[in-house]
């Protein structure tokens, strides 16, 4: 038995940027041997990311996130002894993982059928940014492309209907689409596991950019004419964002207004509120929501946020503040759940750990990503390559 669940198996990712490596990420926190090709010298173009953001000194923490536990193998693919490095690859292999555009991986060789035949039991993890078929399967894209932009999230987020569309934050939609490429993958497994027999499973940016907004989506299905956010004060008082003293932001919600609306107003010292007939049923209280609304603003500007965490949890209220991202560092739940595990080799840097547990099986200590290429000897040498050989290919780029 391997010592940690994925143990046993070896991932080829031969991919770039967030969606597709970060599906491996996930199966390396599990035990699994990620080796991951990337170009010789330039290396894998998301690498670039950090630079182009004008960042100069410091690690690359976007390289640190998607790219532990990985071995980097520098390879050429365009060349012969390369191919033949990489065929002996996957004929071990249990995963392929890759996100080139269609065009690239029929000229490297790199679809399904150009791979699968090699290893009958191959897991092919293919991910695009618009899917596998119809007029748009060859275009490029990225999470903001084909993701936030084309799921309708971009439009639907904004503030007010004039407002322009909200830009979205690095890998956004990246590590969500990650995980459902994961979930196919381990899918797959199970399902070899029975058969004896790998297969192909995909996924794209887009169609988990319209299953993150599959809600709205599934109203347009039904015939709903929707309507953007409406403004503030119109959706109901227990539905609003309201700015504190120290001039932070929470959220309040509620599914059940019956149960909640006595809890919010007792909670606040106000529980004359609950006899005034302006808010004496769900209708009145939605009716009058710009009244209820001003009076909240008003109250909550009156002391700091934590005065009002300790005030609301103690009501029993749902509420969630407006995170800020250094709020994260420190923070006793976070650090309650081990969220951010330290990297062993990483001088006491730590990362952000995938968002999923499984009882009785410990994940794997994260370790630091690799440099270009900083695996590429060993691994040629596990191939079956002399010194001869490995001295050629690197002389040949």
């Amino acid at each position: 038995m391997p010592e940690s669940l994925f143990g046993d198996l070896l991932v080829i990712d031969c991919a770039s940027f967030i969606a597709g490596p970060a599906a491996g990420t996930v199966m390396s926190d599990f035990g699994a041997r990620v080796i991951k090709i990337e170009p010789p010298g330039i290396g894998d173009s998301y690498r670039n990311l950090f630079r182009l953001r004008g960042e100069t000194d410091g690690p690359d923490y976007f390289w640190t996130l998607d790219s532990r536990n990985k071995e980097s193998l520098a390879l050429d693919l365009k060349l012969p002894q390369a191919r033949a490095v990489l065929e002996t690859l996957i004929c071990k292999a249990d995963v392929f993982i890759t996100n080139f555009p269609f065009p690239v991986r029929e000229r490297l060789g790199l679809r399904a059928e150009d791979l699968t035949h090699l290893n009958p039991r191959l897991i092919y993890a293919s991910l695009s940014p618009y899917g596998e078929h119809g007029p748009e399967r060859d275009r490029t894209g990225f999470d903001t492309t084909a993701w936030w932009a084309r799921s309708g999230l971009m439009d639907m987020v904004r503030a007010t209907p004039d407002t322009e569309p909200a830009l979205s934050m690095p890998g956004m939609g990246d590590h969500p689409t990650a995980m459902a490429l994961y979930g196919a993958i381990v899918t797959a497994l199970y399902r070899r596991q029975i058969t004896g027999q790998g297969g192909v499973v995909t996924s794209s940016l887009m169609a988990n950019g319209l299953w993150s907004n599959s809600c709205q989506v599934q109203a347009a299905l039904c015939g709903y004419e929707l309507v953007g956010r409406p403004p503030r004060g119109s959706r109901g008082a227990m539905g609003e964002m309201y700015r504190t003293g120290d001039d932070r932001w929470f959220i309040l919600t509620t599914t059940n207004p019956a149960r909640d609306w006595p809890l919010l107003a007792r909670a606040l010292g106000h529980p004359e509120w609950l006899e005034d007939p302006l808010f004496a049923t769900p209708a009145d209280r939605f009716a009058n929501a710009s009244i209820l609304v001003s009076w909240l603003d008003e109250l909550f500007a009156q002391e700091e946020f934590e005065h009002w965490r300790a005030t609301l949890s103690a009501g029993g209220v749902t509420f969630g503040i407006v995170g800020q991202i250094y709020d994260h560092l420190g923070d006793p739940q976070i650090e309650a759940n081990g969220l951010f595990p330290e990297i062993v080799d990483g001088f006491g840097l730590r990362t952000v750990d995938s968002p999923f547990q499984i009882e009785g099986e410990a994940k794997q200590a994260p370790r630091m990503a690799p440099e270009i290429g900083q695996h590429t000897r060993e691994i040629l040498e596990e191939c079956g390559c002399s010194v001869a050989d490995i001295e050629a290919l690197i002389a040949g780029g």
